[in-house]
């Protein structure tokens, strides 16, 4: 079985979220999501919509995804990837170079953003 990995906050999920997780599953057997946390957003000055374990619920519903887990912090992810059994790491282009470092424990594949769609474009669209 060849294992994928993502993260994310998904708030105010789209057609482009949906779109990067199913690129995502198409490139393994099975997809997990890391999501942050809302103590890790904070720590990010990001303030999310939707609560983690709304965030979490919903992602649950997506055929795409397989699994859930919490982020904590960034550095996390060499422990995720190992602990995971993850072959591939998934993050948009606009990440491009970040994750470079995993390449010593698995694939690491950047997909290009879906144009004209992001939550700042939503929130920024819903400002009267």
């Amino acid at each position: 079985m060849k294992k994928v990995i993502t993260y994310g906050t998904f708030d105010l999920l789209h057609w482009g979220h949906i779109r990067l997780l199913e690129r995502a599953r198409a490139l393994g057997d099975h997809l997990t999501v890391v999501l942050s946390t809302d103590e890790f957003n904070a720590l990010k000055h990001k303030h999310a919509y939707h609560i983690y374990e709304h965030r979490k619920y919903i992602l649950e519903s997506i055929k795409y995804v397989d699994k859930v887990i919490p982020e904590y912090s960034w550095n996390q992810k060499i422990d995720d990837v190992l602990g995971e059994g993850i072959d591939t790491f998934v993050m948009g282009d606009d990440w491009e170079g970040e994750f470079d470092f995993l390449k010593d424990y698995c694939e690491v594949v950047y997909l290009k953003r879906t144009k004209d769609i992001s939550t700042t474009k939503i929130k920024e669209d819903l400002k009267v």
